[in-house]
């Protein structure tokens, strides 16, 4: 499966709001130690969801800060989402036996790789990398960003709670 993203080093698009009344998205897909993720099960958390690929700079450079915010609201209903996007599976495996080897568990979030049969995502692919979407605790997409997060976000996210 090839995955033609543009790996965007400049600041944020423009955020997206979802209408009200919007569908609730979903996604599904399995994590590297092939356990079933579910975007359902976290209702009434604040999801994060975060597209991203291995071979973008970008995208590997904010996860010191997702996982920071993700420490600092690890006692608040927060929950971060990865969707990786390689198109080798493998390279996405290979990240995360890293990861799993040099980053505390308490600092580790979920990550689903995009290619996988069992993956399904209705709130549709990023044209760029690093992307994310954010869900309320209702389960609905509030915001959608394209490029690096803005500091804005995390205000947004911070309200949520």
């Amino acid at each position: 499966m090839a995955m033609a993203l543009l790996c965007a080093a400049g600041p944020a698009a423009p955020q997206f709001t979802a209408p009200a009344g919007a569908t609730l998205p979903a996604l599904q897909g399995a994590t590297a130690d092939g356990k079933r993720l579910q975007l359902a099960a976290f209702q009434g958390r604040v999801v994060l969801v975060f597209y991203w690929a291995t071979g973008c700079p970008v995208c590997r450079d904010k996860m010191k800060e997702l996982r920071a915010n993700l420490m600092g609201w690890r006692s608040q209903p927060f929950t971060l989402i990865g969707v990786n996007m390689d198109a080798q599976q493998q390279d996405w495996l290979d990240y995360e036996r890293l990861v799993a080897q040099t980053t505390p568990a308490s600092q580790r979030f979920a990550s689903v790789w995009a290619g996988g049969s069992e993956f399904s995502d209705t709130m549709g692919r990023p044209l760029q990398l690093p992307s994310a979407r954010l869900i309320d605790k209702r389960g609905q997409l509030i915001e959608a960003y394209q490029g690096r997060i803005p500091v804005e976000a995390w205000d947004r996210i911070a309200d949520a709670l």
